[in-house]
């Protein structure tokens, strides 16, 4: 283990490889010196592992109904977060819930950032009218609030978690754009791409072997920061019932289906919003963590 410490740590690396895991072992053990962004981990990681997990550490089924146990309150024998108004175990919603949750965040994850990225890269690194363009277009997308425009692009194609995650794919990738645009306009006239062009290099070679991974670090951070912000989105959906249809046990359809339960039966919406906080909690913190170490003006604190 020392040996390998070592080689990780050498200030003079033998190989690309060993350059770059010594670089990502410096970043994690800065990222361990951030006790939020820790906490943050911890609740993005149990997430992760109770999606993977959910068809067997849910002690119920989420979809069966069972009527003579409606709205039991927390603590009852054999439901520990209580029932909701058809009887289905909350704690086991929550549990089959949390793959939803982190499906849609994977796919917007997959889609908006990269679409985002080619985006920026192009705008930037060929100014003009081609900026000009695309800029305005970008500009257009963040005129509208996120949730409104994906309201809007539900209505039209339809409910669903595929149309949810299209609407919400659509209306993400514009700040990516933004962010591409700008770490490409400080880099494509710098001596290394001069060099590369001299060498015969293409603009698409460029722009995807040399700025885009120059602009990565900076869209993780922008992508971890923007989860909060994609489950809200998702719960919203949900709740307005353009979303994941009944009986799918989606978080923002369950406190839907609490709100007239609110007063007297407050588990029912109050168990899923708190899932929607704790998880967003995670993601904001990691985020912090990640921007104070994958940003360059940090990396000597």
């Amino acid at each position: 283990m020392t040996t390998l410490t070592a080689w990780l740590r050498d200030p003079s690396p033998t190989s690309r490889r060993q350059a770059r895991l010594g670089q990502a072992y410096l970043a994690w053990l800065r990222l361990k010196r951030n006790r939020l962004a820790m906490i943050g981990l911890a609740i993005v990681a149990l997430l992760i592992i109770v999606a993977a997990l959910a068809p067997w550490i849910a002690p119920h089924d989420p979809i069966t109904q069972a009527l003579r146990e409606r709205l039991q309150p927390p603590l009852t024998p054999g439901h520990i977060l209580g029932t909701d108004d058809f009887g289905r175990d909350i704690l086991s919603r929550l549990i089959v819930g949390s793959r939803i949750t982190l499906f849609i965040i994977a796919l917007v994850a997959v889609t908006a950032p990269v679409f985002g990225l080619i985006i920026g890269t192009v705008a930037g690194y060929f100014g003009g009218w081609t900026d000009e363009i695309l800029m305005r277009i970008t500009d257009i997308f963040l005129a509208f609030p996120k949730l409104i425009l994906a309201l809007a692009l539900v209505a039209v194609l339809g409910p669903g978690m595929e149309n949810a995650v299209l609407a919400i794919a659509i209306t993400s990738w514009p700040p990516y754009a933004r962010v591409a645009r700008a770490e490409t306009l400080t880099v494509r006239n710098s001596d290394y791409i001069a060099a590369v062009r001299l060498q015969g290099a293409g603009a698409a070679r460029i722009i995807w072997g040399h700025i885009m991974p120059m602009c990565i670090p900076s869209v993780i951070i922008r992508v971890t920061l923007d989860m909060a912000g994609v489950i809200l989105i998702a719960a919203g959906l949900g709740f307005l019932g353009l979303g994941v249809q009944p009986p799918m046990p989606e978080w923002g359809a369950m406190i839907s289906a609490g709100r007239k339960y609110l007063f007297e039966q407050w588990w029912v919406a109050t168990m899923p919003g708190m899932a929607i906080f704790i998880v967003s909690l995670g993601f904001n913190l990691l985020g912090d963590g990640l921007r104070d170490v994958l940003d360059p003006r940090n990396s000597g604190k």
